[in-house]
């Protein structure tokens, strides 16, 4: 059965003006990273009449057009997933005047984002996803002994899956936020380019970049 590990920990970040402070929240444990050619075979094996080949090719021209599209101001949307769109980051301060500006001087980077569905029939915003999940303990796994399906690779930024904190790209399964943001907020600066939907419809924060300061990694989600 299809399954979310977590596990609980205590915010030992000291900060006096912090009420999370002591306080345990859960983060996600990934047990494996699917590449392209793994996810192939996945799909051709689920009752596919495609081969594994076949099904890899469409996967990596599915991956040129997107970024090709991206790359011509277009936004992709895959029925009954998401948008792909792109983001600009910043740098920290931005131009004292709009004639000043100059996109070598002052753009950072570029991000590539994605909005998950939210229509009706396919709404996968944080809140209705995680209605989706069944979430397991990984300690109580452990404790259990059964460690077949337990990996040692963790959800990369987790550091926070408290309400409020910055910068978090993974669903929070603890009791104060269940929601999470399906993309990163970059840094301090100011946002260029288009914020597509900058809420989902749920009360999370749903695109856009916070001005520099950020990591200069893409991020297509993995909300």
């Amino acid at each position: 059965m299809s399954k979310i590990l977590y596990e609980v920990y205590q915010n030992d970040i000291k900060d006096s003006e912090s009420v999370m402070y002591g306080k345990w929240y859960a983060r996600l444990k990934s047990i494996e990273t699917l590449n392209m050619t793994k996810l192939a075979k996945h799909i051709s094996e689920h009752g596919s009449v495609f081969t594994e080949d076949v099904v890899e090719g469409v996967m990596k021209k599915f991956k040129t057009c997107l970024l090709e599209m991206l790359l011509e101001s277009k936004k992709v949307k895959v029925q009954g997933l998401g948008t792909f769109y792109l983001t600009a980051e910043c740098t920290k301060g931005g131009a004292d005047k709009e004639a000043d500006f100059n996109v070598r001087e002052h753009l950072k980077a570029l991000h590539i984002r994605f909005l998950p569905d939210q229509t009706a029939e396919d709404n996968l915003s944080s809140r209705e996803f995680i209605k989706k999940a069944e979430f397991v303990n990984i300690k109580s796994l452990l404790s259990s002994g059964n460690t077949d399906e337990v990996g040692d690779e963790d959800e990369e930024n987790n550091s926070s899956s408290s309400e409020g904190g910055s910068g978090n790209t993974s669903t929070n399964s603890g009791t104060g936020n269940t929601g999470g943001n399906t993309s990163t907020n970059s840094g301090t600066g100011g946002t260029t380019g288009d914020n597509t939907g900058d809420n989902t419809g749920t009360g999370d924060n749903g695109g856009g970049d916070n001005g520099g300061g950020g990591d200069d990694d893409p991020v297509i989600n993995d909300h």
